[in-house]
Formats: structure tokens, sequence, C-alpha cells
């Protein structure tokens, strides 16, 4: 039978961790839609408007898409397995089970990434959020979110937030072009801000991609109401 996800096996126990973690995600999103002028990470943003085809999977190739990605009721979940294959054959990059946000690259002004994510305890060595640079450039991207054991970090490097496992989180990430930065908010407080190398062009992309170090067997990660915005 096709994994559900990494959770699946203990679906039955988790009944009631998924009903208080549905709560708890909507009281953020609640808290996210009262925010005011001055105190979200989006003011002064103009949102851009996505459809279901900007939202472009990649995932093992070696088995259906279904078994790596799931879509309902507006979450979006992504779990790959340590020995599992690239998203394609031309590639010998690590598992995956993400999107790319296509048709909204971008080269100028400021862009900024917004989604509830949740990442279920036990998935580690992975990333789950990047703002990636076009294919030959001499580094592949200019911010990942790494997850090592329960802690979000920039790469593998400095902690943006402590304790992110079985919750669900809203994450802003704001790429300034022109000053070549980028800021990471979580639940609306910036956590973490640094200069980047420039690139060409970027665009955003999150789920689950396994990294180099500390992999967990399984990793997962689920996201709900992403958003992209803008300002020049």
């Amino acid at each position: 039978m096709a994994s559900l996800s990494c959770s699946g096996p203990w679906l039955v126990p988790l009944v009631l961790v998924v009903a208080m973690a549905t709560f708890q995600l909507q009281a953020l999103l609640a808290a996210g839609a009262r925010g005011g002028k001055g105190r979200t990470p989006t003011a002064g943003f103009e949102k851009v408007q996505l459809g279901d085809g900007d939202f472009q999977v990649q995932s093992p190739y070696n088995v259906p898409e279904s078994q790596r990605f799931r879509y309902r009721n507006g979450v979006r979940t992504f779990w790959v397995y340590k020995d599992d294959k690239p998203f394609n054959t031309a590639t010998h990059t690590n598992p995956r089970s993400e999107v790319k946000v296509k048709g909204h690259e971008y080269s100028s002004g400021v862009w900024q990434f917004e989604g509830y994510g949740y990442v279920p305890a036990g998935t580690s060595g992975v990333s789950v959020m990047q703002i990636h640079n076009p294919e030959g450039d001499a580094h592949s991207t200019v911010l990942m979110l790494h997850v090592y054991d329960g802690v979000l970090r920039f790469y593998s490097g400095a902690a943006v937030e402590p304790d992110i496992y079985d919750r669900w989180f809203r994450l802003n990430v704001v790429h300034d072009v022109g000053a070549s930065t980028v800021a990471v908010y979580v639940d609306g407080k910036e956590k973490f801000s640094t200069t980047v190398i420039p690139s060409s062009s970027y665009y955003f992309k999150f789920g689950v991609y396994m990294q180099h170090h500390d992999q967990s067997s399984c990793m997962e990660s689920r996201w709900t109401n992403v958003t992209l915005y803008t300002k020049h």
C-alpha cells in the first residue's frame, strides 16, 4: 500500500494531535488576518495572484507523485525517504518532494514568500523552503531554511526558530533584490536577516529536500495558504 506520509503508520493515535494542530492553525490564520498595518511583514506589499498551475511538484521519478505528495483541504503534504531517487534521471541531487513556484521568477524589487508550515517531530536534515537561483549559477540558492532536530536554521548555521516541531507557524521571507538582503519572520516577528550573494533571477520553493547530514529516515512538511507579495 502506498505510504500516506511519514506519519502514516500512526494515523489512528495521531487523530487527537491532528485535531489540535487544526485548531492551532485556525487560530494562527485568524491572528494573521487581524494584524494591522505596520504589525505584519506584508504591510505595504501587493499580493501576487497565484493559480494551481503555478505550483509545480517535483518528486522522486521512480514512484507515483501521489506516494510522496498530497493536496487535500487546502494543505499540501510533502514527504520523502532517505533512499528515494532524485526528481528526474538527469540529476544526481538528493531526494525531494517540493513545489517550485513557477511563472513568478523575479530579478528586481522586493519579494516576499508567505506560508503556514508544519514539520512533524522526527523530521531532520531537510530543507523546507528555498529562494533558488537559475540553473547554471555558481550558487544554487541565496536562502535555504533547514530543519535539524526541531530547530529551523539558515542552511546548517544560524538558528532561526527553536522548537519548530508539531505546530503550525507562519513563515514570511522577504528578499530585497537591490539591497541583496533576506529577512525571515516567524509568526510575524523578525527572527533572522543577512546579506546574500546576488544572482540574475530568483524563484521560491517549499516542501522537503534532503540535505547532507543528520537526515531522518523519512522527512515531511505540510504547507497551506502559500502566497507571494511584491513591491517595487
